[in-house]
């Protein structure tokens, strides 16, 4: 589904008012940021292709091995299978979802979602809050990860082990494909987790960082 789909117009409005809610309690600076995938992922296809090859290739020799069916087209015989069962390989890894994560590998998947969510840091200027307060919650839909990056002023109150339970949120809603009302929730989350840790909002306090949700195919 496109992220149109998945975070619908009240979505996206419910998740402004969430984080201007959560701002209200706190000098954190909660900016929300979903890709589609964090990569293109071109390993799964080169990945698959292989496979489908070698198995087209295996499937040709048992063939020829059963009942020497190959006739006097020993050239097609060789040359089609592994062609055919690379082509069939990358179409199917491309089209399910769930098996090109496998393909993929989950070691190679996180550290391209924590590439790109430290990118969207750097864009979204997570860092030019005043108290150096800014807090990114990125969620990579394809790979089912979320990441979680607090500037100097947010580490310096709460530890990385804290945010799990708010991660762990949002991965199951967006295993059920409602991704958009658990990043309300886990902005909630958010903002009462950082108001127990002393993250106070001063009297003069100003909204810094745009409220609403980034969505990003890449």
């Amino acid at each position: 589904m496109k992220l149109e789909q998945l975070f619908s117009r009240a979505d996206r409005e419910a998740i402004g008012l969430a984080v201007r809610e959560a701002e209200g309690q706190t000098a954190g600076e909660i900016v929300p940021v979903v890709v589609e995938a964090s990569d293109e992922y071109e390993v799964a296809t080169w990945r698959a292709a292989a496979l489908g090859a070698l198995m087209g290739s295996l499937g040709a020799a048992v063939v020829y091995g059963l009942g020497n069916l190959w006739g006097t087209f020993i050239v097609a015989w060789i040359a089609l299978p592994s062609t055919v069962g690379a082509a069939v390989a990358a179409l199917v890894v491309n089209l399910w979802p769930a098996l090109r994560r496998v393909v993929v590998g989950r070691e190679i998947m996180e550290r391209r979602v924590m590439r790109r969510a430290r990118q969207a840091f750097l864009e979204e200027e997570v860092f030019s809050t005043r108290d150096r307060t800014g807090i990114l919650l990125f969620l990579s839909l394809f790979e089912h990860q979320v990441v979680v990056l607090g500037d100097a002023g947010i580490n310096a109150r709460v530890q990385p082990s804290e945010w799990q339970a708010i991660v762990d949120g949002i991965v199951a809603g967006m295993r059920r494909g409602t991704p958009g009302p658990a990043l309300i929730e886990a902005i909630r989350q958010c903002g009462a987790l950082l108001a127990r840790r002393g993250v106070e909002i001063r009297p003069d306090d100003t909204d810094e960082l745009a409220n609403e949700v980034r969505l990003h195919e890449r």
